[in-house]
This record gives C-alpha cells, structure tokens and sequence, in this order.
C-alpha cells in the first residue's frame, strides 16, 4: 500500500514550488510596463505613423491610428485575463493558444510569431542602421562607411544582449530603452513642429498622389504598418515574469504603458502629417532638416530604443530551439557551458539570417507593412478576440455581457483579418517593385 508523503517531503515539495514560482515571477507592475512599452513603442513602430496617414488622409487616417489603438489595449487586457484561465500556467503564447485550440493554436501561434519576430527585427535592423548612418555622416560628411556596415555594427551588438538568459535579465535595459523612447518621441516631436514653422504652409499638400491603383495599394501598405506599430506578441511571455497577483499587475503595467503610447503615437503621427503633409519620409526622421544636433539626439535615441526591442522580439525563436536543443538537466544550469555554447550558437545563426537580409533588402516601410499584416495582426487582433471567447464562453455563456463580447470581438476579427489581407497585398506590391529599382545591398 502507497504511503502518504510526510511532512517533510511535503514541506520540501512546498517549498519547491515557491522556489519555482519566485524564479519565474519576480517582476512588479511598472517592470510589466516596460517591457509592454520596449516591445510596443518603438522608433521602428511609431516613426513610419506620418507616412501611413499621408497614405490615408486625414479622417481616415486618424481613425485608423486611434481605432488600432483602443482595440491593442483591448486585446491586450483579454491575454492578460487568460492567465490560468483553466488552472495551469501557460508561460508562452504557443502554450496558452494549445491550450485553447490544440494542436492547430500552437503551430499557427509559432507560425506567426516567428514572422513578426522576423520581420520586426529586420525592420529594427534597418532602421538602427539608418539612425547611425545619420550620426555618422553628421561628424564625417564625407565618410565612406555606408548602411550596410552599420547594420552589421548593430547586429554584433545584438548577438552580445541575446547572450542574456531571458526577458526578466533585460528589465534594466528596457529601463533604459522606456526612457529614450520618450526622448525620441519628444525630440522628434519637438523638432517636427520647428521644421514645419519653418516651411511654407501654403507649399505643403494634404492630398493622396498618384493614380487611382496607387492610392489604393498605399492605402493597403498604410494599414499593414498601423497594424505594425501596435505590434506586442509577447504577452504571455512578459507575464510570465511578472509576481502575483499576475493579472492585475499586468492590467496597470498594460494601461501604463498605453498612456506612453498615445503620448507619443498620437502626437507624433499628427505632427509629422501637418508639418510635411503627402511629402513626408516612410521614416520621419529622415524628413527633418534643421536643427542638426537635435537630429543626431534623436536618432541615438532611436538606437538605444529599439535595442531592448530587438531583444524582445528574438525571444521567441531562441526558446524554440533551445527547448529541442537542450537537455531539461542542463536547460536548468544556467551558468553551464554547454549552454552557453548552445545560446551562442543559435544566437549567432539567427543574428547572421537578420544582418544579412536587412543589409541585401533595405526597404524598411516595406518590412514594417509585411510584418505587420502577416505577424502582428493575427497575434494582437485576431487571436486574442477568439481566444477569449473560446476560453470563457462556458462561464459567461448565453449572458447580456457575453453576448455584448461576442458581437465586439466578432467585428474586431472581421477588420482585421481583412486589414492583413490588404496590408499583404499591398506590402509585397512595393517590395517587388523596390527589388525592381535598386539593386541588393543598395546605400539607401
């Protein structure tokens, strides 16, 4: 007859699994916000906004921006109320969608995530190779270092951070990288507004260029990078750092660093439209002319900014693969050097596919708008609004309020299924005709 453990080994289980609790939640609120605000609000995200509203005019635009806003934040708080919706905790995106939809969630939510990690960081890739390319020429205007070395600076710097355990290691980093995304915004707010007093009012044009297609396809392109800026696939992963109580940490940490976001979003989509109006750049500091010094400010802090970003955004695919490729004893010693060794190894081949392909192709509205279409709109729109329904249609099922859930989540998944569709089409449209016009590892 099987024994009941006795207190000691009760104890010693108890005391375990505090252990292991502790390990995996030991952030607050604010270091939820951080995180939330590093992978969301970035220069990357937020600095093609002007362009996407000079692709859509004013009304439309607008509501676009503000509607992609409310629903985010709105998807955001469903993820976060899925936090062991059925008891168990589910540490990653991939995990909590196989817990609601199977086999079928896991592979489609692996799928996605590895294009908006992709993609995301080639964008980031390019942008930061742009922003030093900036600061660059502003003390050697006649230097030769061209766009392509400097996404290969950039992406040795990033092979050294990926060597960090995880996203709870980073916290001090995306502390950093918070900080100088309000000095990006508020620079590049600020300098916007000075350089659009400078401009004659009466030369700047609202109106949508370009044949009836070409408005169209824009139009398309515009929507997959709105889809983009809002982009956040981490949640789960972000939570799961997080001490209890987990939901409600991550609720302030969510609104918190919303109130960054439309902080920054917002204003700087509304004055990068008015001050340079249909003419202004796909990344708006590119636009910006005087003065110089400022620019420079603002372009190292777009660097630090999308630093901490890169690194949220590689997580996903370092775990895939150390999960296969390392054994459980020695995925628990963190300071081993098979580990390290491993890391290194995954991090240097994932670093390697990066660099290369934002250096060969480095058409970065066209990567924002892919990305966002295809990765993001599935993860921060799509799923959210039916995992939620799946996951508590039981508990809220045939009430006022599950019904009022139903009609709102069923829209938002309309919209934006149609929104990656026409964002796909549209990004893949302007990628083909910029292979067309330059030539690989083109000196954009």
């Amino acid at each position: 007859m099987t024994q009941p453990p006795n207190s000691t080994e009760a104890a010693e289980e108890e005391r375990q699994q505090v252990e292991e609790e502790a390990k995996h939640g030991k952030g607050t609120w604010k270091h939820a916000a951080v995180h939330v605000a590093t992978t969301i609000a970035t220069p990357a995200a937020y600095a093609p906004l002007p362009f996407a509203l000079a692709s859509l005019g004013w009304p439309l635009g607008v509501s676009s921006l503000v509607g992609a806003t409310l629903a985010t934040w709105y998807s955001s708080l469903l993820i976060a109320s899925l936090w062991k919706w059925d008891g168990k905790k589910h540490v990653t995106y991939r995990d909590l969608a196989q817990s609601i939809f199977g086999f079928w969630g896991y592979w489609s939510i692996a799928f996605f995530q590895q294009v908006a990690s992709i993609g995301n960081n080639i964008a980031i890739q390019i942008a930061a190779g742009s922003s030093l390319k900036a600061v660059y020429k502003y003390y050697h205007k006649d230097g030769d270092l061209t766009l392509q070395h400097f996404v290969m600076f950039f992406g040795i710097f990033e092979l050294f951070l990926s060597q960090l355990p995880d996203i709870h290691s980073l916290r001090w980093v995306n502390a950093l990288c918070t900080f100088s995304t309000i000095g990006f915004a508020a620079t590049t707010i600020g300098v916007t507004i000075y350089n659009g007093k400078k401009i004659d009012r009466n030369s700047i044009s609202y109106s949508l260029d370009g044949s009836s297609s070409s408005k169209i396809f824009r139009a398309f392109n515009a929507l997959g990078a709105i889809a983009f800026s809002f982009g956040d696939a981490m949640l789960p992963e972000i939570q799961n750092t997080v001490r209890e109580p987990a939901k409600k940490n991550v609720y302030k940490g969510v609104s918190a660093a919303y109130g960054i976001i439309v902080l920054s979003y917002w204003q700087l989509a509304f004055t990068g439209y008015w001050a340079f109006g249909s003419q202004v750049e796909p990344y708006i500091v590119s636009s910006l002319t005087v003065p110089q010094w400022t620019i420079v400010m603002a372009n190292i802090f777009a660097v630090v900014q999308i630093s901490g970003c890169f690194q949220i955004y590689c997580r996903p695919t370092y775990a895939y693969f150390e999960e296969r490729l390392l054994s459980s004893e020695t995925a628990t010693k963190h300071a081993s050097l098979q580990n390290k060794l491993v890391r290194l190894v995954c991090t240097s081949m994932y670093m390697l596919l990066i660099t290369v392909v934002a250096a060969a192709m480095p058409f970065f509205g066209d990567f924002v708008s892919i990305c966002g279409a295809v990765g993001f709109t599935p993860l921060d729109f799509v799923f959210p609004a039916m995992a939620y329904l799946k996951a508590r249609r039981r508990r809220h099922q045939n009430t006022k309020m599950y019904l009022s859930l139903l009609l709102l989540n069923f829209a938002i998944v309309a919209w934006f299924s149609a929104v990656a569709v026409l964002g796909c089409i549209g990004a893949v449209k302007f990628i083909v005709e910029d292979v067309k016009t330059y030539k690989f590892f083109h000196d954009m």
